[in-house]
């Protein structure tokens, strides 16, 4: 008796309260996506198409992660000279990748963002409690003053990404200046994440119980 298929869950149908919603987004839905999802997650799917398309919706998450950071307003001068007025950042963005993993987001960040600095956390299970354990972290030095974009594709059970919030809180930065950009998340693992930070933003590509948890293996061709 084969697997069964699975339904794709729309991103509500999990215990969040209402004041934590406000902090979750789904990226749109559409045909194109949908493929893009199917694709990484078809076991026939070779490693090289893999990361051709992993490397695209990678970059749609990050492209509307850069949008929930905050902007300010400005003027600026048209070749013209009519005034237009239009957005810019706010100073002081960086990514954060965990290791390895989330390593796999980098190059659609700097693609984005040409000059934006890049820290990086490495955690890991211990092999007997199986706890989540922060063994390394290196960040820009004035990291408490920034919004940080945390890059981690594939979350099952949100205890990596609790663990390098926490490092990121005791190196100064606001929870609510924490921005996780995720392809792949199970409703335990946002629920996890958002009980324990509140003021975390989320941005994932879809929410279901199984997660393509392949994903770090077939991207660097390790599986």
């Amino acid at each position: 008796m084969g697997t069964p298929d699975f339904e794709t869950t729309n991103g509500n149908d999990y215990d969040v309260t209402t004041s934590m919603k406000k902090n979750f987004k789904l990226l749109a839905i559409n045909d194109q996506v949908k493929e893009l999802q199917t694709i990484l997650r078809d076991k026939n799917t070779s490693r090289s198409d893999f990361k051709f398309y992993a490397d695209r919706l990678i970059r749609l998450v990050i492209e509307e992660s850069l949008n929930q950071l905050p902007f300010t307003e400005c003027k600026v001068v048209t070749p013209t000279g009519a005034t237009y007025n239009g957005l810019k950042y706010r100073s002081g963005n960086c990514g954060v990748s965990i290791v390895r993993s989330g390593e796999a987001m980098e190059q659609g960040l700097r693609d984005c963002c040409r000059s934006i600095r890049i820290g990086k956390i490495l955690v890991e299970s211990d092999v007997d409690t199986h706890e989540a354990k922060v063994v390394y972290a290196r960040f820009p030095e004035d990291i408490s003053r920034r919004q940080v974009l945390l890059m981690y594709p594939i979350m099952s059970t949100g205890n990596t990404v609790t663990q390098a919030v926490k490092v990121l809180k005791e190196h100064g930065v606001k929870e609510d200046c924490i921005i996780l950009s995720n392809l792949f998340c199970t409703p335990t693992a946002i629920n996890t994440v958002m009980k324990s930070f509140p003021k975390l933003k989320i941005l994932t590509s879809e929410v279901h119980i199984v997660t393509p948890n392949h994903f770090g293996q077939k991207y660097f061709g390790t599986d």
